[in-house]
């Protein structure tokens, strides 16, 4: 699991984070100023990068979260079997099969490309080319 620390309140939108251990995206993340006592408090927007659903969660800003290190690769499309498609990456030449996602459906083609992203064991389809 290739993963590392970052404190929330020095992270923006367009960075990853994990929350309830799926990889995210942040969206929006809104911080209040401390108080007299307090500390400054992060509501953080997050969408889920495996299947696009919102999580919103609350927390001070100086607590710690677990960032995903993302992959980038490219393979190449061996055979194509309902809703998964058996790929070769670019790189390793190692073959495997992978979900296709349902707005990728009917665009993967034997012998065609995609573009996939590895975050925490997962590998996600994030473009066809």
């Amino acid at each position: 699991m290739a993963t590392k620390q970052e404190m929330i309140g020095h992270l923006k939108n367009g960075n990853y984070v994990i929350f309830n251990n799926v990889p995210c995206k942040i969206i929006d993340i809104q911080t209040s100023k401390p108080g007299k006592h307090g500390h400054m408090k992060c509501r953080v927007t997050a969408e889920s990068l495996i299947d696009g659903r919102k999580i919103i969660e609350m927390m001070p800003g100086h607590d710690k979260v677990e960032v995903p290190i993302v992959e980038k690769r490219n393979a190449q499309v061996l055979s194509v079997h309902g809703d998964s498609a058996n790929v070769m990456d670019m790189e390793n030449y190692e073959t495997f099969d992978i979900k296709i996602p349902e707005e990728f459906a009917g665009q993967v083609k034997v012998g065609g490309e995609i573009f996939y992203w590895i975050m925490l064991g997962d590998k996600v389809i994030k473009q066809v080319k």
